[in-house]
C-alpha cells in the first residue's frame, strides 16, 4: 500500500535540506570570502546541513520516517523497512524536492550563488589529491555512519525516540566538519543532483557518478549489517 502523503512529506523534508543547507554554503561566501574555506565557513556549512536535518527529521519523522535522501530510502527498501513501490515514490519526491530548492535559490541569489554553483560538489579536494577513488571511499565511509546512526536510533526498537532527530543531525554537522574540505559531505545523491542540474556546469556533470555511487553503496552495507546485527534482534525480542 503506497502512501502518497509520505512522499509529499519527503518531498518538503528535502526541500528543507536543499534549501537551507546550500544557503549556508551562499551565506558563508558572503561572510567569510570565496576563498579557500576558513575554519569558520566550514562550522557555519556543517551547521546549517546538521540543522535542517534534525529538524527535518522531528518534524516528518512520524510521517514518513524522514529519509531525506535516496542513500537511506534504498537500504530501508532493501532490509524490507520501507515497500517497493512507496520507496521509488520516496526517491522521485526527494529528488523534486531538491530540484525546487535549488531553483529556489537561484532565483533569490542568481549572482552569489553562481560563486558555488547554488551548493553543488565539485569531486575531491586537493586534500585527497583530486583522487576520484579515495573521494568514493570518503563518500561511503561518510555514508555508512551516517545510515549506522540512523538505523540504530530511528529504526532500532529499543532507541529512545525523543532524541533521534538531534543524534542525526548531529552526526551531519560531525561528517560536515570533515568531509566539506574532502569532498563536499553529500551522503545524498538528491542533495548533489539538484545543484549540478540547475547550474547545468559540465564539470559537475564529470564527477556527479561519486555523490550516486559512493553514498548508496554506503548506505547499503550500513543499513544490511545493522538490520543483519542488531535491529531484527530486538525486533524478534519486542
Amino acid at each position: 500500500m503506497v502512501n502518497p502523503r509520505a512522499w509529499i512529506a519527503e518531498a518538503i523534508a528535502t526541500f528543507g535540506l536543499v534549501f537551507f543547507g546550500p544557503l549556508s554554503v551562499i551565506l558563508a561566501v558572503v561572510v567569510y570570502g570565496d576563498g579557500a574555506l576558513s575554519t569558520e565557513a566550514i562550522i557555519m556549512i556543517s551547521l546549517g546541513h546538521g540543522g535542517a536535518i534534525a529538524l527535518m527529521v522531528y518534524a516528518f519523522g512520524h510521517v514518513s520516517g524522514a529519509h531525506i535522501n535516496p542513500a537511506v530510502t534504498i537500504p530501508m527498501m532493501i532490509t524490507k523497512k520501507i515497500g517497493v513501490k512507496d520507496g521509488i515514490g520516496y526517491i522521485l519526491f526527494q529528488i523534486m524536492g531538491a530540484i525546487v530548492a535549488t531553483v529556489s535559490l537561484k532565483i533569490f541569489f542568481p549572482d552569489l550563488g553562481e560563486k558555488v554553483f547554488w551548493g553543488a560538489h565539485g569531486g575531491p579536494s586537493e586534500l585527497l589529491n583530486n583522487s576520484m577513488m579515495s573521494g568514493l571511499a570518503i563518500e561511503m565511509i561518510l555514508t555508512f555512519f551516517l545510515v549506522t546512526v540512523i538505523f540504530m536510533t530511528a529504526v532500532h526498537k529499543k532507541a529512545p525516540k525523543s532524541v533521534y532527530g538531534a543524534v542525526i543531525g548531529g552526526m551531519v554537522f560531525l561528517l560536515h566538519l570533515i568531509g566539506v574540505p574532502l569532498t563536499g559531505a553529500s551522503m545524498n545523491p538528491a542533495r548533489s543532483f539538484s545543484p549540478a542540474l540547475v547550474s547545468g556546469d559540465a564539470g559537475l556533470w564529470e564527477v556527479q557518478w561519486l555523490y550516486w555511487v559512493g553514498p548508496i553503496v554506503g548506505g547499503i552495507i550500513a543499513g544490511v549489517i545493522m538490520n543483519y546485527l542488531y535491529v531484527n534482534k530486538a525486533e524478534k525480542e519486542a
